[in-house]
């Protein structure tokens, strides 16, 4: 039998170093050897590779606690919450903006993206070999794999700036690809590589309408363009913002937004890309999401980390509907009946989050929904504006504020509509994971911070410019690329 060897890395304490050889991690309680390729030379066995890539965004260090401290704890849409006294390991230093390059949010982050990497250059690797699967069920997990990988890559430049770009599986003895893992590269050419890998993606993946109902998870051309129209609107590619949202087919807005964050509305017509939790066993949840975020205190069922800011609930103007879909408010009952008393410790929770048929469960049926068509409408809206077309611009806007129960906008000048789509990202993306990346690629950022004032912070925070607009790289793989890369300016 023909035999493929694969060492896996993790980035871990030393960084790219060998990890567990020749086991693919599926999930925490299961393993597949993947030292023989023909007990995987099957239509099955090819899904295994690709299954394993989506499974890494269920675990804790890929989509819970840190990358909640990370992304959004450090916007001006959430507050640390939880208990005074309770930092979450480094949650509170997050929230202050205060974090320095031995951050753990920050380490975990990279860390858990490069694991996901390796797994998608794995499925690359491997799934060409499987000649006894289907040609072009091969050709689509590959797609799939791009897409993820794609999807990973756009995270980290978001976070961090230029990253090293590992684009195979490496050979430990090889001078060669241990300059690879600890080279950083230039932030445009990281673009130009998630571009090609999106590129390639498009070419081979099918539309969402094609998977069958228990596949409708998986990465799709619809998600592939949306994903590509935001890496563009990143680079104020504008038309090429425009021209990848006008290839999106098959969408549309959910009537209700309240609806598309329960259980009903998971995989519905406005998704294009979203997690799938699931918490019945022996399928799985994304490890810790729900409960964190959960009300905290007696009659509570969570940690009560990453909670509304008063910022957030100011934003919204008077019948907005998107406000009770977003926030949990203290002494209120919710949709399904649950009673939030006033014994909680804190008056507003993240509503997104919420699990109602596993609510105090470590692992609940809690979907993220990364790429929506409402984003689409809004990317479309925006880009247009910047190409001086703000009368194409305001109907795009318009559409998503009658979803919200909301009027027309009265912008109508080129700066005022551009305001006006900030704001609405705003509240339609609020606790997305999108808003400290908004303002950053927005010029925001300082002025946002220093008017986000609450008791713990009554003179607001300090954005330092030049500075905050990128986490550090973990200190860690800066002393193991020993002069190969540089730390970001300030840490």
């Amino acid at each position: 039998m023909k035999k493929i060897y694969i060492s896996m890395f993790a980035l871990s304490a030393l960084f790219f170093t060998a990890c567990q050889e020749d086991f693919l991690d599926v999930n925490p309680t299961q393993a597949i050897p993947t030292t023989d390729v023909e007990l995987y030379n099957s239509d099955s066995g090819a899904k295994t590779f690709v299954t394993a890539i989506y499974s890494k965004f269920l675990d804790w260090d890929m989509s819970s606690f840190g990358w909640i401290g990370l992304a959004s704890i450090t916007s001006d849409d959430a507050d640390k919450g939880s208990s005074p006294g309770d930092g979450g390991t480094d949650k509170d230093v997050l929230d202050a903006l205060s974090y320095n390059s031995s951050n753990p949010s920050a380490e975990s982050t990279f860390v858990a993206q490069y694991d996901g990497i390796n797994r998608c250059n794995q499925a690359l690797t491997i799934i060409p070999k499987l000649d006894k699967a289907d040609p072009a069920l091969r050709q689509r997990l590959m797609g799939e794999a791009k897409f993820l990988r794609a999807f990973m890559y756009f995270t980290l430049v978001k976070c961090y700036g230029g990253v090293p770009i590992v684009d195979r599986l490496q050979n430990p003895t090889s001078e060669e690809d241990k300059k690879m893992l600890l080279t950083r590269k230039p932030v445009a050419e990281v673009y130009a590589f998630i571009e090609k890998d999106l590129a390639d993606a498009i070419a081979v993946l099918p539309l969402k309408s094609a998977y069958s109902a228990d596949e409708k998870e998986r990465a799709s051309k619809g998600a592939a363009y949306a994903l590509l129209a935001k890496v563009s609107l990143y680079q104020k590619k504008w038309q090429q913002v425009v021209d990848n949202c006008n290839l999106i087919t098959g969408y549309a807005l959910n009537p209700s937004y309240a609806k598309m964050f329960r259980l009903e509305g998971e995989n519905d017509i406005e998704s294009m890309f979203e997690i799938n939790g699931h918490g019945a066993v022996p399928t799985k949840g994304i490890s810790g999401y729900s409960n964190v975020q959960g009300a905290r205190g007696a009659g509570g069922w969570g940690w009560g980390f990453n909670t509304p800011s008063e910022s957030l609930l100011n934003a919204y103007e008077a019948g907005d509907v998107r406000k009770d879909a977003t926030i949990i408010f203290r002494n209120s009952t919710l949709y399904d009946g649950r009673v939030v008393p006033a014994t909680v410790e804190n008056a507003m929770y993240n509503f997104k989050a919420y699990s109602s048929s596993f609510t105090d469960a470590w692992e609940t049926d809690a979907n993220i929904k990364y790429l929506r068509y409402g984003e689409v409408l809004l990317m479309k809206a925006e880009a247009l504006n910047e190409l001086n077309q703000t009368s194409a611009a305001i109907p795009l806007l318009n559409e998503i504020r009658h979803r919200a129960g909301l009027g027309d906008t009265p912008a109508t000048s080129q700066a005022a509509v551009r305001t006006a789509i900030w704001k609405e990202r705003r509240v339609e993306l609020a606790f997305e994971f999108d808003r400290f990346f908004d303002l950053v690629r927005t010029g925001q950022a300082k002025a946002a911070f220093a008017a986000d004032k609450n008791e713990f912070f009554p003179n607001g925070r300090t954005f330092t410019e030049g500075k905050n607009e990128l986490f550090p790289i973990p200190a860690t793989f800066i002393i193991q690329a020993n002069g190969m890369s540089q730390q970001n300016p300030g840490y």
